[in-house]
């Protein structure tokens, strides 16, 4: 693929912001929450002193990432999973990742690792681990993309490899998850070109249109 200038990743709507956003998508419902309770989770969450660039996930336990991806819209296009990863939602957190065992939390200090384009996963794991950093799980990049869509370029997308398939023998799958934007080839069909995209690239692949996304933490509250 070309190569283009990424343009700077905006603030994150405020957390009661993200919640009213979740409430229009019904992600509440999903998630068998009410929407006074997910009103209420962020605006506690504001109290204590989180928000500004702090993103509101619900647990993938609560709402599976083929769910959300469905959400997703670009260019008025909706959002889909390709074919050839119908198990999805089996990938799941792996090394000494733990999500908070709450229905919701945040999710801070997000960046989309740009300056990581073409390298591996298998490389980009533990130079993100030295700077103290997580990468994030997929449902936590899908729902970075559905309260800010523009964090998804042409040419500057982004892997989320914080969640793994682990296959029956303990061995891990070596596909990984990422989120990009569909060109409307192969069985993506014409129809899908520009629309947002949860497919998936081999372990040991470069991909110069790939970041890999990290965050500093996550909390329950």
């Amino acid at each position: 693929m070309p190569e283009s200038v990424s343009t700077a990743v905006t603030t994150l709507p405020t957390l009661s912001a993200q919640a009213e956003r979740l409430i229009e998508l019904g992600v509440h419902e999903l998630a068998e929450l009410s929407a006074e309770e997910l009103r209420a989770y962020a605006e506690g969450a504001h109290r204590v002193g989180v928000d500004g660039d702090v993103l509101l996930a619900v647990h993938p336990d609560r709402v599976p990432a083929s769910a959300l991806a469905s959400l997703l819209r670009r260019a008025g296009k909706p959002g889909f999973v390709v074919a050839d990863m119908h198990d999805v939602d089996d990938f799941a957190p792996v090394g000494p990742m733990e999500l908070p065992d709450t229905p919701l939390y945040v999710v801070t200090g997000l960046d989309r690792g740009d300056d990581m384009a073409n390298w591996t996963p298998e490389e980009a794991l533990p130079a993100l681990t030295v700077k103290d950093r997580t990468p994030l799980v997929l449902t936590e990049g899908i729902h970075w993309v559905l309260q800010q869509p523009e964090a998804l370029e042409r040419n500057h997308c982004f892997m989320t490899i914080g969640s793994r398939l682990r296959k029956a023998n303990g061995t891990f799958d070596a596909r990984t998850p990422a989120i990009w934007i569909s060109n409307g080839t192969g069985r993506d069909g014409r129809e899908r070109r520009d629309a947002p995209k949860v497919g998936w690239c081999w372990w040991g692949n470069r991909h110069t249109w790939l970041g890999f996304a990290s965050a500093t933490g996550r909390r329950a509250s």
